[in-house]
């Protein structure tokens, strides 16, 4: 008997809600999925989260490690049973590992989850819970060379700035130094010193990834890959007369010390870091591509970072005047970069135009020593393509064989770089940089120096970079 068209029309309505409903927990499901795979750690790690508060009163904090198994932070139970949270190197990874007391910052923020997590062996973990004792928290492994730091730190010495190293192919961040620095070990009885002293030390910042600086001459990277892209096959005859003053309309550039560079190509522009070259090329440039170039060189743009940092900067328009435009090519003006992005740019020349996303982790392991998460290099993406990377290889290569990088020119392997001095005050020195790696013909390590009121990159910062090219490459 065939049903009426009313017990149809239930049927197909009950169907339809059916699907409907099938529709909804499927989009749900799919959508914890991705917020639990893009946004579920910060969530968890999220200083607000009660969960984490509770974690704390039933596990013992887990250590951070290096890459060695040197414990760089721990956490020391007395017989009465308190805590306290120790950091056996003191200043040396203060910004990078940072401290868990009063708040927490660096690697104890990022990994606090992992930290406060416990995998310990069942056994264990069952004793444990029978003589109502914390559990074992996990230790965190990081990705950082202990001895690579130390050496980062003894050479930039006393002076304001900082170092970074990092493997260009895997994104491994070997060594972060950061200065004037902090002992995390007094982090809390030192607060009001260090929230309230004197501006210039700002001792809590980490320069390294937060501090924002003109990146001088390491600039003129990417102004060379601009006019290298408006005039392919051509640039390479580009020809320019240095007398160390370069006059445009009204305005002139000086080169370094006024020094005069002579008859000079591209590339021996490009090596001798030559501003009169380089503010010659700036009027000539398609601004609206040289813009978009620096976005895509993530200018203005969030970085794949897992520690606090500050955007870098690009403010001319397509509309700028002629006075920007000549200070903003040489790497002056209204444009601000961090040592992270300046690095992360370097990197990805040595990497043959990819970006690798850089991490501070290498694997997460329990008490026991299991690995329980591990950490894998991950690509972020093109900032431009093998032959651009090549090109500016053989640029960055000269600046050390015949330029300004003559500071990190040796016989057992042969780098790449950049220098820059980057002027900010006129009453005050410039800031001395270095970006670059090495070996050229199979790079394994980049690393970018930062020398606040340093004066020249190549004497001052070129210098600290090789010896950490030294230490990480020569037995």
């Amino acid at each position: 008997m065939k049903k009426d068209n009313a017990g149809q029309k239930a049927d197909r309505s009950i169907l339809l809600f059916s699907y409907f409903v099938s529709a909804l927990f499927l989009s749900m499901a799919v959508y914890m999925g991705v917020f639990i795979e893009t946004r579920g750690e910060e969530v968890t790690n999220h200083p607000y989260n009660a969960r984490l508060a509770s974690l704390a009163d039933r596990v013992v904090r887990g250590s951070i490690l290096g890459n060695d198994g040197t414990v760089l932070a721990r956490t020391v139970t007395d017989e009465e049973g308190n805590e306290t949270r120790e950091y056996p190197f003191g200043s040396l990874f203060a910004h990078v590992v940072g401290y868990a007391a009063p708040g927490k910052t660096g690697l104890e923020s990022y990994a606090n989850f992992y930290l406060l997590s416990s995998h310990d062996s069942l056994s264990h973990r069952i004793m444990k819970e029978l003589s109502d004792e914390k559990q074992t928290g996990d230790n965190v492994v990081t990705t950082l060379d202990v001895g690579l730091q130390q050496i980062a730190s003894d050479a930039l010495g006393d002076r304001r700035g900082a170092v970074i190293a990092m493997e260009p192919d895997t994104g491994k961040i070997l060594a972060m130094v950061s200065k004037p620095s902090f002992d995390p070990n007094r982090a809390e009885d030192d607060w009001q010193e260090l929230t309230g002293g004197d501006s210039t030390e700002a001792r809590l910042l980490n320069r390294a990834t937060q501090g924002v600086y003109p990146p001088g001459s390491t600039f003129k990277i990417i102004t060379a890959l601009e006019y290298m892209r408006e005039h392919p096959g051509e640039y390479s005859s580009c020809q320019f007369d240095c007398s160390g003053i370069y006059l445009y309309q009204s305005y002139q550039i000086q080169c370094f010390k006024r020094t005069a560079h002579g008859n000079e190509d591209f590339a021996e522009a490009f090596a001798n870091s030559c501003n009169g070259a380089f503010a010659k090329l700036g009027p000539e440039l398609d601004l609206e591509a040289y813009g978009n170039l620096c976005v895509q060189l993530l200018f203005n743009r969030e970085l794949p970072i897992a520690i606090p940092y500050s955007k870098s900067i690009f403010r001319m328009s397509p509309q700028a005047e002629s006075w920007e435009i000549l200070q903003t090519v040489i790497g002056q003006g209204g444009t601000l970069i961090t040592p992270m992005h300046n690095l992360m740019i370097i990197s990805a020349i040595a990497n043959g135009g990819i970006l690798m996303n850089p991490y501070f982790i290498d694997h997460v392991e329990n008490a026991g020593g299991q690995t329980i998460k591990k950490f894998m290099p991950s690509v972020y993406g093109e900032l431009m393509v093998a032959n651009e990377a090549h090109a500016l290889t053989e640029l960055l290569t000269e600046v050390v064989l015949e330029g300004t990088g003559s500071a990190v020119r040796t016989e057992a392997y042969q780098a790449a770089g950049k220098t820059g001095s980057a002027e900010f005050d006129k009453a005050k020195e410039t800031h001395a940089w270095f970006v670059g790696f090495a070996p050229v013909e199979n790079p394994k390590i980049a690393v970018c120096v930062i020398v606040e009121e340093g004066g020249s990159g190549g004497s001052t910062a070129a210098p600290i970079a090789r010896k950490l090219f030294d230490a990480y490459l020569l037995p």
